[in-house]
């Protein structure tokens, strides 16, 4: 289209940046949420040990067995499909929580050594677990939908098992 005065061609320019800046945004908004897990990880690890990123990505195990054979999660609420979910997060997360502690008092040590490329690719293993979670575990689909780009990662069920497995295979080859 061929702008045929100044005004046309502003339009037609202000369409084109507002169209490729949505596009760009909504391609990166779920990889935000990643980003920001990861960030939300790293600095954990960086400011309180790296033995604790340990014990806290060990807790995300314990508290995952015990979610999937809780017996009273049918008294967990189930309408609207916002409070269904952040009840089942709750529980997750205080499951998480208390298995931390333990983890954290019992079996981590504190000669543990995770060096700084190790404690990168433990909390984006971490990140990608809990968006794992929430695909294939938590009722996250009724409230927020992901781009196809992280759909692609994540929603496949093949996929799961390796995306909840890598935190482990990391920890295996990574901590000392």
């Amino acid at each position: 289209m061929i702008a045929t005065t100044t005004t046309d061609a502003i339009a037609q320019v202000n369409a084109l940046a507002t169209h490729t800046a949505l596009t760009v945004w909504n391609g990166a908004s779920d990889f935000l949420i990643v980003l920001i897990l990861f960030a939300t990880f790293f600095l954990f690890a960086w400011y309180i040990g790296r033995a604790t990123l340990v014990s806290v990505l060990l807790a995300f195990y314990a508290a995952y067995a015990i979610y999937v054979v809780f017996p009273y999660a049918n008294y967990l609420p189930t309408a609207p499909a916002l409070t269904a979910l952040l009840a089942h997060i709750g529980l997750y997360l205080g499951l998480s929580l208390v298995f931390y502690i333990i983890l954290r008092r019992v079996v981590v040590s504190d000669f543990l050594y995770v060096g700084i490329v190790g404690t990168i690719v433990l909390s984006l293993l971490g990140a990608t677990f809990l968006i794992a979670l929430a695909y294939h575990v938590f009722p996250v689909a009724e409230v927020y939908r992901f781009t196809p780009a992280i759909d692609l990662l994540f929603a496949a069920k093949q996929y799961f098992f390796w995306w909840f497995a890598a935190p482990a295979i990391g920890l295996f080859f990574l901590a000392r």
